[in-house]
């Protein structure tokens, strides 16, 4: 038996997912099993301790960005939790998310690819 899926409203910034609309402001409206708000939540969580590691990090100005393994792992998360959205997400979210240009996302006839 396939586990039923449950809108939740995602809002990125600080991490959040809810089942109400008007708990709060939200991005973006997605269906998602439980399973799948586990994923997601990983995802909120490592991204949140890789940031705090940044954020520590950007204090000492002999590390640049672009040679800095811990933003690469803060970009990584959030393609993941932008493409797992992308999946979920109703098609207001998909659409939105296309226009950020965040993923390599080419509709076809017979599903999307990444």
């Amino acid at each position: 038996m396939a586990e039923q899926r449950k809108t939740y409203y995602i809002w990125i910034p600080n991490g959040q997912i809810s089942q109400s609309s008007t708990d709060s402001p939200w991005n973006f409206k997605i269906e998602a099993t439980d399973d799948e708000i586990m994923q997601l939540r990983e995802y909120f969580d490592y991204n949140y301790m890789i940031g705090e590691e940044n954020f520590y990090r950007a204090h000492v100005p002999l590390k640049e960005y672009h040679h800095d393994h811990e933003n690469d792992e803060q970009d990584l998360t959030l393609q993941n939790i932008y493409q797992l959205i992308y999946k979920l997400g109703d098609e207001e979210s998909k659409q939105h998310i296309e226009s950020m240009g965040i993923l390599q996302v080419k509709r076809t006839d017979d599903g999307l690819r990444y």
